[in-house]
């Protein structure tokens, strides 16, 4: 038994409260936040650590880092990335490691060298590889320079010092890198990074080679104290050009078995690791990464988008996994474990898997998260994931719309302890969670409506009014001093996209409201996406799966943009060619008079036109504010009827994506 587990901790899933020993050191259970990205990482340090620190107060035995360059030739800005690259970096890494142990749990240190990935926009060092290869994913058309036997020997001393300069700054565990087609270790190992005639290439053993070393350099160097855990991807899903969980991948598994003191198991690349909920279900990576712990007597540790302790359970008594990974779900909920040890599980923010995490990651800013409104706002406003600050004042609240903004503020200011009356016109509450969960692959995502459901019906502060259309004189005669309106917003049926520009149109218009309300047109359908989301491509896979000839076509010059953040894009495109959708990029919408659709290149010439029997236009959306204004506009009557403040949240302010309106609750509750 364990300090974690309480009376009402489920039997099923004490398991989870197993300490684990881990080389030198001992996990003090066996739920393991793997490494991952924050979106600052050394540019705003405090931040990360108090993040991090949360994970360790919220029971989650092991908390690693992100990235760690260990030199300047490893360098992948403009993502940001933690150094090890000189002494002076100590400190800075060390306070992380020092707020994780405050709480008795493990810290992990992933030490990279990113390879053909490092571009070194800003140290200016010649980016290396194993052979001369043009960077993975740069818009500059820049090569590598193929490393020569002195290269090795130098990188091998970088990590080394790496290594040492994590054993000093407090880290229980050292990471070899070899994952994600992110490391140079990886592209050693890639027969299509590596055609070198040396001791470092040719057969699988040579190409091995580097990972060997990094791990013998590490445990040499660290090991008396430090776990050493490799990183590996053990499916590139490439067949014969990359490695495969029944051939290569296994292969240096059994070749390097018992060498690192953990095998952290994954896929590579980094959008099949972390896929979304829309291709991928819990536990997904079973079939690839089981076979490990059949070959090493080390422990394992594997991730799969973990949000329910009765497959994570399963996964360590079938024997899959020693410990449970998570990264996403450790974001989504930093409590995660004490509510399973607890038996709480009906309280865990559940992970829905939509990867707005990773578009911020990639768009060079702090991670958020739809499900966690608090995520790395940690130490920049002392927010806590669990905890809400007492009310100041006895102000009664009415919040009208029940859509994830609605939802969250009333959840919000009822644990503060305001007495909240919620009201929504329709009969179900979620908004615009509810309808959009009810789109192909999307059902994980009315979990941000049943968390805040759930929790809500807990507060006896909170009443839910279901069916009930408030108007202006409604809230004035009701008696609140406070009203929050959270209305949403409605989809544009004439187009009016980014540019700001309108189209004459003389036939009928459908908009995803249609579609999600149920509208499955048949024939012909064109879907025209100047928003660029994933609506668009949503409202043409919904389409072709009814049985619609869909024609999905853009402005832009690539489809849902914005999907390229999420790491789903070609995903998705992939799944709409094979339902037969046909593709137009780079084309605006000129016309529609409910026969044809006439369709203007944004490159000059190649317009089209196209017999159609339904549009369906996905634009932008008007908020639904008249309720807001017509109360705004009468000061004097809000002040007669008591009401002090009157305040928009969520899409009927501004529309934006669902983790926006969660935010814009949570923040106007914690502001009151």
């Amino acid at each position: 038994m364990t300090a974690f587990l309480t009376p009402r901790t489920d039997p099923r899933h004490a398991v989870l409260f197993d300490p684990v020993k881990i080389g030198p050191v001992t996990a003090p259970n066996r739920f393991y936040q793997v490494p991952h990205c924050t979106g600052v990482a050394d540019r705003a340090p405090t931040d990360v650590a108090a993040m991090r620190e949360m994970k360790a107060l919220g029971g989650w035995g092991v908390v690693c880092t992100e990235n760690i360059e260990i030199s300047a030739d490893a360098e992948i800005s403009p993502y940001p990335a933690l150094r090890f690259g000189a002494d002076s970096d100590i400190p800075r890494q060390a306070r992380m490691a020092d707020l994780v142990h405050r709480h008795g749990a493990l810290a992990g240190a992933e030490l990279a060298h990113m390879g053909l990935y490092a571009a070194n926009r800003t140290s200016r060092a010649v980016s290396v590889g194993p052979s001369s290869r043009l960077l993975i994913e740069a818009v500059e058309p820049v090569q590598a320079r193929a490393m020569d036997l002195s290269d090795i020997r130098a990188l091998r001393r970088d990590h080394r010092a790496a290594a040492l300069r994590a054993k000093a700054a407090g880290f229980d565990i050292v990471y070899v890198y070899a994952s994600h087609n992110l490391s140079v270790a990886s592209h050693f190992l890639a027969r299509r990074f590596n055609d070198r005639g040396d001791i470092y290439g040719g057969c699988l053993e040579n190409r091995a080679r580097l990972l060997r070393e990094l791990l013998e350099d590490t445990k040499d160097a660290v090991g008396d104290t430090c776990a050493v855990a490799l990183r590996f991807a053990v499916e590139e899903f490439l067949g014969a050009d990359g490695l495969t969980h029944d051939g290569e991948g296994r292969d240096v598994v059994e070749m390097l078995a018992d060498l690192p003191d953990l095998w952290d198991v994954n896929l590579s690349d980094w959008s099949n690791d972390s896929q979304t909920s829309r291709f991928a279900s819990e536990g997904y990576q079973e079939e690839f990464i089981r076979f490990v712990k059949q070959v090493t007597g080390k422990p394992v540790v594997g991730v799969g988008r973990f949000t329910s302790p009765d497959t994570m359970a399963s996964q360590i008594r079938r024997g899959v996994l020693d410990l449970i990974g998570a990264a996403r779900p450790s974001i989504a909920d930093p409590f995660l474990p004490l509510k399973v040890a607890d038996g709480r599980s009906e309280d865990i923010r559940e992970c829905i898997g939509c990867n707005i995490c990773l578009s911020c990651e990639n768009s060079f800013v702090p991670i958020r998260c739809t499900q966690n409104p608090t995520m790395m706002e940690e130490g920049r406003n002392l927010w806590h994931p669990e905890l809400m600050p007492a009310r100041r004042t006895e102000d009664a609240v009415l919040i009208i719309g029940g859509g994830p903004a609605g939802l969250e503020a009333a959840l919000s200011l009822g644990r503060r302890g305001h007495v909240v009356t919620l009201a929504d016109a329709r009969e179900v509450l979620g908004g615009r969670v509810t309808l959009e969960a009810s789109l192909p692959g999307l059902s994980a995502w009315g979990r941000v409506r049943d968390y805040r459901l759930g929790q809500l019906a807990k507060l006896t502060s909170v009443s839910l009014y279901l069916a009930s259309r408030m108007t202006a004189e409604d809230v004035l005669g009701f008696g609140a001093s406070r009203v929050v309106i959270a209305t949403g917003a409605q989809w544009r049926n004439v187009p009016m996209g980014r540019d700001g520009g309108r189209v004459a149109v003389t036939g009928p218009v459908l908009t995803p409201d249609d579609v999600m309300g149920g509208a499955r047109p048949k024939g012909r359908v064109v879907v025209h996406d100047s928003e660029g989301g994933y609506i668009g491509s949503l409202m043409a896979e919904a389409l072709a799966l009814g049985g619609a000839e869909v024609v999905f076509a853009t402005p832009a010059l690539t489809h849902a943009a914005f999907l390229a953040l999420t790491l789903e894009q070609v995903r998705v495109l992939r799944r709409l060619t094979a339902l037969g959708v046909r593709l137009v990029a780079g084309h605006d919408l000129a016309g529609w008079d409910g026969a044809e659709v006439r369709l203007a290149s944004v490159l000059g010439g190649g317009d089209m036109n196209m017999g159609a029997d339904h549009l369906v236009l996905v634009a932008d959306r008007v908020p639904d504010d008249a309720l807001a204004t017509a109360l705004l506009a009468e000061p004097e009557a809000l002040a007669l009827a008591g009401i002090t403040s009157v305040d928009r949240i969520g899409d009927c302010l501004a529309p934006g994506l669902i983790a926006h309106a969660v935010y814009a609750g949570h923040r106007l509750a914690r502001g009151f």
